[in-house]
């Protein structure tokens, strides 16, 4: 499949990538994620590895929009972290309003 990465064209398969990726130890994920056979990556280490690239010159999102369009698993920074706040609509208020839930 044709991917743009970086504004350069890259023909990427599914196997290609899971060979590319095979001896490759996951660096720790501190943002977007992409989940490749049994490991999960950070998405910036994927595209660095698949494309070559300096990882400066690519979003993560670039490479997860890619590797999704492959099927692989991804994950974004808010995903991947779960939701971060108070779920009741009371709790919700009662931080926008600076007070602590459940006094």
């Amino acid at each position: 499949m044709r991917c743009v990465i970086a504004r350069f064209p890259f023909d990427l398969t599914k196997s290609g990538v899971l060979a590319s990726m095979k001896d490759v130890r996951p660096e720790p994920v501190t943002d977007a994620s992409v989940t490749i056979g049994r490991r999960t990556y950070p998405a910036k280490q994927v595209g660095r590895v698949v494309t070559g690239q300096d990882p400066r010159d690519f979003s993560a999102s670039e490479v997860v929009r890619a590797m999704t369009r492959l099927g692989f698993t991804c994950r974004t920074a808010l995903s991947a972290t779960g939701p971060t706040g108070p779920q009741s609509p009371i709790e919700r208020a009662s931080a926008l309003l600076g007070a602590q839930s459940g006094t």
